[in-house]
């Protein structure tokens, strides 16, 4: 069984799918990894460190053309998938709801292809979900982005020169990455308010010393997987009416709402954006999927009325040491966890609910019934 990592393609991406601990950890199952020459300089990781860990280098074409498995991050071009061996396994980032063309590629060439995304949120396969441990990072870098930006301090702070208030942040989301941000905006000394339409967080919220704002939407819930139901358009009009006032108070405002494999509502509107205070901070960690923030762009940050509205992609990047160990820690999880030691083989147990809710294509069709669904 031979194991192949290629470098990133994607531009700006700095995180390393496979660190050279977790090669040591494959290799001693009996795998071969090969690794492309240079994998790990964004993170500073020598190819003498990954020889070391006992990872072998070659050129990046053999490597899609001779691995039983390829692992990266994101999503590959087409006319990569075309290089891939018949019966080869993909795993990484697909966004699979959004990508028909890339899906009909991997059946097309027979590739059985895993995407990280679709890791169901249980118990058993919370060491593997890679959405969640990124998401988790993400929400910790939206808050220290907004802290830098911002033209205060966080924390209260007495002085003889009198006493300074803490800043006001209102976090709009309580999911992995809404809880990291409160957690890290509490650290820092912020007075935090949070929102969600799941009233099942305000505890989890309230555990974090923030304050729970309640907005009385009618029947709301969230889905087996723990995600957000969409609202429905009244609904999102009461929220965007509940949350204007406290929107206009804050210092810091970080929008966190997706719903998954659908565009991300707009929550904060442009007549929310016009009554904030000149000088407060939006992060919209939404903007890769459509964003939340009316006029918010993507990798860009924009000025309205005097309020920066932050679209930055790819927010646990700018923590890639630490975003790369933990995708790593995932994918190797992942493979141990249907790693069969008599036949040194991966396994892809389809009656397994850790494979069945991520393994999208194999054996040249759609196996996925989410995808499939798309298809009628």
């Amino acid at each position: 069984m031979i194991i192949g990592i290629p470098k990133e393609i994607h531009p700006g991406e700095r995180r390393v799918p496979l660190l050279p601990a977790s090669v040591d950890r494959l290799v001693k199952k009996g795998i071969q990894i090969t690794a492309e020459a240079g994998l790990g300089a964004t993170v500073h990781i020598t190819d003498d460190e990954y020889k070391k860990a006992g990872a072998g280098l070659s050129d990046r074409k053999i490597i899609l053309s001779s691995s039983d498995i390829v692992l990266r991050l994101h999503k590959p071009p087409v006319e990569e998938i075309r290089l891939l061996k018949k019966g080869a396994i993909h795993i990484s980032f697909l966004d699979p709801f959004n990508e028909a063309s890339l899906i009909e590629a991997f059946v097309h060439n027979h590739i059985s292809a895993i995407s990280m995304e679709m890791i169901p949120r249980t118990t058993l396969a919370q060491k593997m979900d890679a959405l969640s441990s990124q998401a988790n990072l993400a929400g910790y870098v939206s808050v220290i982005i907004a802290a830098e930006r911002i033209k205060k301090i966080i924390p209260m702070m007495t002085t003889p020169a009198g006493t300074i208030a803490p800043a006001r942040v209102f976090i709009i989301g309580a999911g992995v990455a809404g809880l990291q941000a409160i957690a890290t905006a509490r650290r820092l000394g912020a007075r935090v308010e949070a929102f969600d339409t799941r009233p099942v967080v305000e505890e989890q919220v309230q555990s974090l010393g923030a304050k729970f704002v309640k907005i009385d939407l009618g029947e709301t819930g969230q889905t087996k997987d723990g995600y957000a139901k969409a609202l429905t358009p009244e609904q999102l009009q009461k929220q965007r009416e509940g949350m204007a006032k406290i929107c206009s108070t804050a210092d810091i405002v970080i929008t966190t709402a997706q719903l998954f494999g659908r565009k991300a509502p707009v929550i904060v509107t442009k007549d929310m954006i016009a009554r904030m205070q000149p000088g407060s901070i939006i992060v919209d960690m939404a903007v890769e999927s459509g964003g939340n923030v009316e006029g918010s762009q993507l990798d860009k940050e924009v000025e309205v009325n005097g309020v920066r509205i932050i679209g930055l992609g790819n927010l646990p990047g700018h923590v890639a040491v630490h975003a790369s160990q933990m995708y790593s820690s995932n994918l190797v999880n992942l493979i141990e966890s249907f790693w069969n030691t008599e036949q040194k083989t991966f396994v892809l147990d389809a009656a397994n609910e850790i494979i069945k809710g991520c393994l999208i294509t194999h054996q040249g069709q759609i196996v996925n019934e989410q995808i499939k669904n798309l298809k009628k």
